[in-house]
């Protein structure tokens, strides 16, 4: 982001924050996600006066990092949040924190107080100055660079360190923390020489992969009978997806997909193998156990997509592609993984190999209810297969937390030209709302975003800002009137003493359809009536709201919920069952 010598004319003098749109601007960014106030609303200002940004006013902070989170994983670019200083700049730490677990480059750009009132009792105060707290202690340990612009000449260092720091392995946030008279500054800065438009996202440097491993890994592929690749989300961020399945072709693998990465394997190839860990198929294990090799490609394998698969590791050799370590024992090649994918494959036969015979990603056979259904509701296998047909094949479907979540994991194939995503780095709840908004003014597509009731009260209001920036999402809400994976750990694990998660019945689409008039919302009374109802959605150009009502006490395909069944009706230990514990 900063020019070169030869692309210098002479300098000039600008605010800050119009300098800092326009280079934001300049490294491809379309969009700043944020909600405003006093002590950011310069840069707001200059967002609007330059025009080449749209600045989008979220609810809430958070989801307003998700927004940019969202913008981030389905364009690959780097996603910009914006917030004022106080209540709103702590809000953005659950959000922040999501994208630093989970590797998505956002850059957070957070007002503060004027720095001649800092330690003065100012209003918001965070300058750990005078027994205010710090913010870039708070800031720190969710980002991988965070700064204090003190001085509005260091923007010019500090803004490309920022981006660097945001789009280099490991990915993840950054954050400047922007007095307000910092961004009124004016400073003097270079004219850039014409250059042409960038084409996306600035490429970081990557080291030089080792030959060593590089052979030791395709000397491993080449003298397997059975390999199993386990793919995750950084084949995604890689846009490795074409390499992947040339390595599988090559190998003649099976191919699994972590909970957080269905869409990086087409989920109809003969090769998918299905989802791997707690919300998972049992093909996955059966091919673990029947594979000479288990080769882990853009994922470091943690608990959710491990869970019910140790024992199984433990007895299998493990080869790992991707820039960081995994969480299980094996050989690593590390170094950016699309380079990896290539250098392993050009050392493999060229001829396919065929893929052995397997079961393919069957839905798990759950027990069904603990109790009768208080009320007609519709099972949640018949609601994803009304969203499954009438899914667009290049929308993106971003899936939230809890028992929903867990039954489209499991039962919905990944559109064929559209993202699938699930924020399993924190995992918290409301994160599709804003998310799927995000993505949807990105990239212009039919955007899905799947969740609960409970998800909906936390961050459904976002709703609102679909409505009003017109993004075309399909909000489908799963109304089991409940936190009811909560409510189902209670029944499993505290005897069912308390109902504190269960909640009264609510309407949710005729609250949204009196609240927003223009928004069609739908309460689907059965599979046929949502699908129905989807379908409308689709060829709307706007945002679309459909609720269906599910059962708290359906269990979802959760691996932890079917061990305790499993235990409970054989009349055996959690340790004889191999019990698997999440949370």
């Amino acid at each position: 982001m900063t020019p070169t010598t030869s692309a210098l004319r002479e300098a000039e003098t600008v605010r800050l924050v119009d300098h800092l749109a326009g280079e934001l601007a300049a490294a491809g960014v379309t969009h700043m996600f944020g909600v405003g106030g006093a002590n950011i609303e310069d840069l707001f200002d200059a967002v609007h006066r330059g025009g080449a940004i749209r600045g989008v006013v979220a609810k809430h902070e958070f989801s307003a990092v998700t927004m940019a989170d969202g913008y981030a994983r389905t364009t690959r670019r780097l996603g910009v949040v914006a917030a004022t200083s106080g209540g709103g700049a702590m809000n953005l730490v659950p959000g922040l924190a999501e994208a630093y677990a989970s590797r998505v480059p956002v850059l957070a750009l957070v007002g503060q107080p004027p720095t001649g009132q800092e330690g003065q009792g100012a209003f918001q105060d965070s300058s750990g100055k005078a027994g205010s707290f710090d913010a870039t202690e708070v800031f720190a340990p969710v980002s991988r660079f965070c700064a204090r612009v003190d001085d509005p000449d260091l923007l010019t260092e500090l803004l490309p360190r920022a981006v660097a720091a945001a789009q280099a392995d490991p990915r993840g946030p950054a954050v400047l923390l922007l007095p307000k008279d910092v961004q009124q500054a004016r400073i003097q800065v270079p004219v850039r020489a014409p250059a042409p438009t960038p084409g996306g996202s600035a490429t970081a440097s990557v080291a030089r992969l080792d030959t060593t491993a590089v052979r030791a890994v395709s000397d491993a592929l080449r003298g397997a009978g059975r390999v199993l690749v386990i793919a995750g989300e950084d084949v995604a961020a890689a846009d490795a997806r074409g390499d992947l399945a040339e390595l599988a072709r090559c190998v003649g693998a099976w191919v699994a997909v972590t909970p957080d990465a269905k869409d990086v394997f087409d989920n109809r190839d003969p090769r998918f193998a299905g989802v791997a860990g707690v919300m998972g198929h049992a093909n996955v294990e059966d091919c673990l156990r029947r594979a000479d090799l288990c080769l882990l490609v853009g994922t470091r394998l943690p608990l959710l997509a491990r869970g019910g698969l140790d024992r199984a590791l433990a007895t299998t050799e493990v080869v790992a592609l991707g820039p960081e370590p995994p969480f299980v024992a094996g050989t690593a090649l590390g170094g950016n993984l699309r380079d990896a994918l290539r250098a392993v494959t050009r050392r493999l036969p060229s001829r396919p190999r065929p893929c052995p015979p397997h079961a393919g990603p069957l839905p798990t056979p759950m027990p069904g209810r603990l109790f009768p259904a208080r009320e007609q509701t519709v099972p949640h296998a018949q609601a994803v297969a009304a969203v499954e047909a009438a899914l667009p094949q290049d929308a993106h479907v971003f899936v939230d937390a809890g028992n929903a979540g867990a039954s489209a994991i499991h039962l919905l194939p990944a559109p064929r030209h559209g993202r699938f995503v699930v924020a399993v780095g924190m995992g918290g709840m409301g994160y599709t709302f804003g998310a799927g908004i995000g993505a949807a003014l990105a990239t212009g597509r039919r955007t899905y975003v799947l969740a609960g009731d409970g998800a909906f009260f936390m961050h459904g209001m976002e709703v609102h800002t679909a409505v009003e920036y017109g993004a075309p999402v399909t909000f489908v809400i799963f109304n089991n009137n409940a936190h009811a994976m909560c409510a189902l750990r209670e029944e499993f694990l505290q005897g069912g003493v308390r109902s504190d998660d269960l909640f009264a019945r609510s309407d949710l689409a005729a609250g949204v359809a009196a609240a927003f008039p223009s928004l069609q919302a739908t309460g689907a009374a059965d599979a046929a009536h949502l699908r129905t109802a989807l379908l409308r959605g689709n060829a709307s150009g706007g945002p679309a709201f459909v609720a269906v009502a599910c059962d708290p006490r359906e269990i979802p395909p959760f691996l932890p919920f079917q061990s305790f069944t499993e235990a409970t009706d054989s009349k055996e230990g959690s340790d004889e069952r191999g019990v698997v514990h999440v949370g």
